[in-house]
């Protein structure tokens, strides 16, 4: 387990804490959900709840990851920006994340009240990160194998992948400290179907302790994503088992976040992970004591 803690704007995250973000579409055409929180009314109760389930951070974003309705960068602050005022309001105790590619959606969130920056493509706009810096807010730094934004791998190959994993998101990762975004505010992800096939996949997953390593601290995006649903052989509503076991191994191999839809579910495998780490008492130990 990696013992650095890390902070995000006001909150901080202690050593070997393993922390919930909750994903919060505001978007109508959700992989997922299908537009299910894209009403204010439906994206705030979702936070509402998800704060009780025991997810740490929010992660808000206006456009879904892949193809689609094309949506500019005004209807995507549109979407986000009220929204995260309103969040930082009435949830002063969560860790707010945007997911953004665009530097003035970012410039705008962090007005709001943001304390990440999820950018879920690579640096695409590198202005992204000084907008980090400039505001002093954490910064997602991911690995796509230079995609484009909203597009999905073809025919991707790589020579060594694991050796392109680290070097787009450290050489990201040091980019930003370099332009002044805090260096414990700083997290790597490894990009689970971002410009990889499901084989791909897989092997960033086995090998994640390679990230970890580098001492970083490393996000994982996994939630029902297409690689467990090809693994496994399921359609969309069948892949939480393989979610949270796929969960369960980031989190003993070094993961620090992780990006999820089923709240409760995911919380409950990383206390079982830390447990069986050491890092986390049993919440109750009465077996073989009477």
């Amino acid at each position: 387990m990696i013992e650095d803690g890390f902070r995000l704007g006001r909150h901080s995250f202690g050593p070997n804490e393993l922390v919930v973000m909750a994903i919060v579409n505001r978007t109508p055409d959700s992989f997922y959900d299908k537009g299910a929180t894209f009403g204010d009314e439906a994206a705030m109760k979702r936070v509402e709840l998800a704060a009780a389930q025991g997810a740490r951070i929010v992660d808000i974003g206006g456009v879904k990851a892949g193809p689609g309705d094309a949506v500019d960068a005004a209807e995507e602050a549109r979407r986000v920006v009220p929204f995260v005022e309103a969040v930082r309001e009435r949830f002063p105790q969560l860790a707010i994340s945007v997911d953004t590619w665009r530097a003035e959606v970012g410039e705008a969130v962090c007005r709001a009240g943001a304390d990440l920056l999820n950018d879920a493509w690579g640096g695409f706009d590198p202005d992204l990160a000084q907008v980090a810096a400039k505001y002093g807010v954490g910064l997602v730094c991911m690995h796509t194998g230079g995609a484009v934004p909203r597009t999905r791998p073809h025919r991707v190959g790589y020579a060594n992948l694991m050796a392109d994993v680290l070097e787009q998101t450290l050489s990201l990762a040091k980019r930003a400290a370099s332009l002044g975004v805090p260096r414990e505010s700083i997290l790597i992800d490894p990009g689970h179907d971002f410009g990889k096939n499901t084989r791909h996949s897989l092997e960033v997953t086995r090998r994640l302790d390679e990230l970890a390593a580098t001492g970083w601290p490393v996000l994982v995006s996994l939630s029902n994503k297409d690689f467990v649903g090809e693994t496994l052989n399921v359609p969309l509503e069948g892949r939480l088992t393989g979610t949270l076991a796929t969960t369960a191994v980031c989190a003993w191999l070094g993961a620090r976040v992780f990006r999820v839809h089923e709240v409760p579910e995911t919380r409950q495998v990383l206390d079982m992970v830390a447990s069986i780490a050491g890092t986390r008492p049993p919440a109750v130990a009465r077996r073989g004591l009477a």
